[in-house]
């Protein structure tokens, strides 16, 4: 069905221009899905498709879409010269403040986060140890983590040519420990499933005077992730800038104590060091700087109320289908926000998850959801405002054309 079938279809609603109990004129809801006014569509210009996005901050799927204070920063602070430094400098000290960290830098997303952050802990201030990374002839070159935690985001610290020791328990950790011992680290999303958790992983880090980092990337919200990890004592926090902060998708955050994030400087953009290809541009530093101040100073139980109404009204028109099953999860880590499960019985409703899947990405408007077996799962926190309602139609469509 065409966009245009669409919205004639849902103009054939109640006087009041309502969808689904909403209380948003359907004007209001089409024109806060549209794109704002620009000269130029470039997507469909160059051809490229676009969609509701019902997943999340993929990276695959283009992350987030930054908010206008973002966007009004970036274009302001593309209109003067200033020294890199200086930027990263300024903006450092404010970040630090707000994630109760001693200081921070803005990188080329997490995984430059995670290399750069190593590579100070690997070279001090040493600008010869800088030069010489990869190589660690004479220097310490061990990394101590958990099996359960040497996840494929573990090959970022990999690249300062490190080699990963594997642990599971407190002794074998003490035993692994020797003078090539660079740093503990630690996969915050893998937590659940190792043996060691945060307090214990800091206080044997400080016990044997061994720096840690702890990679939690996607894990905002909630918010205190900001600087639960720096009050707990972790030396380095490494957190995505593109997923739940909404800032530019290509940056990303160091923080934590002040002599490794001026060590990790040193192998950062402007120098010529390990990390001189992940630049980051003082527009996005700045931007990166807004959106973490706006995220903090978010109303989150009105946002995540908001979640839930979308949620809500998603869930009423799939459930007016005979057959549909709906739930509502949380995961406990990254990602953390309500996601809704519709499954349904295959004697009743008679296609895949992968062909409703395929059936949605589609249709117009193209909407990109999970699918499981005889199931689809939609999040919410990635939709703009109103399009859940075109999903809501969509999704109900789909399901009443395989019903029996």
């Amino acid at each position: 069905m065409k966009r245009r079938e669409l919205v004639k279809k849902l103009t054939v609603l109640p006087a009041s221009g309502v969808l689904l109990g909403s209380a948003v004129p359907l004007g209001s809801m089409m024109h806060s899905c549209s794109p704002q006014n620009t000269k130029r569509d470039l997507f469909k210009e160059l051809g490229i498709p676009t969609f509701i996005n019902c997943i999340g901050t993929v990276t695959a799927l283009s992350g987030c879409i930054m908010q206008n204070e973002v966007l009004d920063a970036i274009m302001a602070s593309s209109q003067e010269y200033c020294l890199l430094d200086d930027v990263q400098d300024k903006v450092g000290e404010k970040i630090a403040k707000m994630v109760h960290a001693e200081a921070a830098t803005v990188t080329a997303g997490c995984w430059s986060a995670m290399i750069l952050g190593t590579a100070g802990v690997l070279t001090g201030m040493d600008n010869d140890k800088v030069a010489q990374l990869p190589n660690l002839e004479g220097m310490k070159s061990e990394i101590i983590t958990q099996k359960t935690h040497n996840h494929t985001y573990i090959k970022a610290v990999k690249n300062t040519g490190v080699t990963i020791i594997e642990i599971e328990t407190v002794e074998e950790l003490e035993k692994a420990i020797s003078e090539k011992t660079a740093m503990m680290f630690f996969l915050n999303y893998a937590a659940p499933k190792g043996k060691i958790q945060h307090e214990e992983w800091v206080a044997l880090g400080k016990k044997h005077n061994i720096p840690t980092m702890i990679d939690m990337a996607a894990d905002v919200p909630p918010v205190e992730n900001l600087w639960k990890y720096n009050d707990m004592g972790f030396d380095l926090v490494c957190i995505s800038g593109g997923k739940g902060l909404r800032g530019p998708q290509s940056a990303g955050i160091l923080m934590g104590k002040k002599d490794l994030i001026a060590a990790a400087r040193l192998s950062a953009p402007p120098r010529g060091g390990l990390g001189r290809g992940m630049k980051v541009n003082k527009e996005e530093i700045i931007g990166m700087y807004v959106a973490l101040e706006k995220y903090i100073n978010t109303d989150h139980d009105k946002e995540w109320k908001m979640w839930d109404e979308r949620i809500s009204t998603i869930e009423t028109a799939a459930k007016e289908v005979a057959g549909i099953e709906t739930n509502v999860t949380v995961p406990a880590i990254a990602n953390h926000t309500p996601v809704l499960s519709i499954s349904w019985d295959d004697t009743k409703v008679k296609l895949t998850g992968e062909e409703m899947v395929k059936a949605l990405i589609n249709g117009d408007p193209a909407i990109k959801v999970g699918g499981g077996k005889n199931a689809i799962s939609v999040a919410p926190w990635m939709m703009l405002p109103g399009q859940e309602k075109l999903v809501a139609v969509r999704i109900k469509e789909e399901l009443i054309k395989v019903s029996s």
